[in-house]
């Protein structure tokens, strides 16, 4: 990924007919900054506008960041979240994806994890029946994964899952996969504001983003080492379930 100056964000030309794709790139960098993000916490991979360097931001994300919404008092969301007409999370995992076989065992339990919860909306493993609203579950390079946020109602509809994960524990398979899930539902990273917190080296804000990082009633503002799922970056000790915190976040907004 290459991490974007801020001369980028000046205007660009728009020429001949139908859809710009450097155009429709600039447009969702720019109402990102404009919802708060710093310039330097966004990035461009592969055509795909990134921030807090796996959520993945679509041009209809974007523009839903920028519209009025309620601040909350006190674990991190957008604004955009899961619409009531969705009960029903199918969640279909690639050939490639179900060659991994910690990968394949992780979506399971994080399927499990939030089942557990009884929570308005399911998830299920595709292929299936009934459901109101997919998520393809792929594969990319490395040890991590990637994901976006929810537009118009519905989750993300992809969650990339590093093959790198497949010589890490279970535990830790169920960890990322439940976490990138959770970016598809509509949590922010609960340590945006200070990314050292969970990956060490320096302090990096991605942003408070105005109605972009709304704090959850019932959470702390204060991430911890450990203290969520939802955190930066994870640990090879991690037990892959939910903290007190992020149960009391879920269950507040689903």
């Amino acid at each position: 990924m290459r991490k974007l100056s801020m001369a980028l964000l000046a205007g660009v030309a728009l020429a001949g007919c139908g859809v710009d794709p450097q155009a429709e790139q600039q447009e969702i960098i720019s109402n990102l900054v404009e919802a708060g993000f710093p310039a330097d916490d966004i990035m461009v991979h592969e055509d795909a506008v990134y921030v807090g360097q796996d959520a993945h931001v679509t041009l209809e994300a974007s523009r839903e960041m920028l519209q009025p919404g309620k601040e909350s008092a006190e674990q991190y969301r957008t604004t955009n979240l899961v619409g009531t007409t969705v009960t029903k999370i199918c969640v279909n995992p690639t050939s490639s994806f179900n060659s991994y076989s910690r990968l394949s065992a992780g979506l399971d339990a994080a399927i499990a994890n939030y089942n557990g919860l009884g929570l308005r909306i399911t998830f299920a493993r595709g292929p299936t029946t009934g459901c109101t609203a997919n998520i393809t579950a792929t594969t990319m390079s490395g040890a991590g994964g990637s994901a976006g946020f929810p537009s118009g109602g519905k989750p993300y509809g992809t969650i990339n899952i590093g093959t790198g994960l497949q010589s890490y524990s279970a535990d830790v398979n169920e960890h990322v996969i439940t976490h990138e899930l959770g970016h598809a539902i509509g949590f922010r990273h609960s340590d945006y504001y200070n990314r050292s917190i969970s990956c060490g080296g320096s302090a990096t804000n991605e942003g408070t983003a105005g109605v972009g990082a709304i704090l959850i009633p019932g959470t702390s503002s204060t991430a911890t080492v450990g203290g969520s799922i939802m955190n930066s970056c994870f640990r090879s000790s991690e037990t892959g379930e939910w903290t007190s915190s992020d149960k009391t976040a879920l269950n507040y907004l689903y």
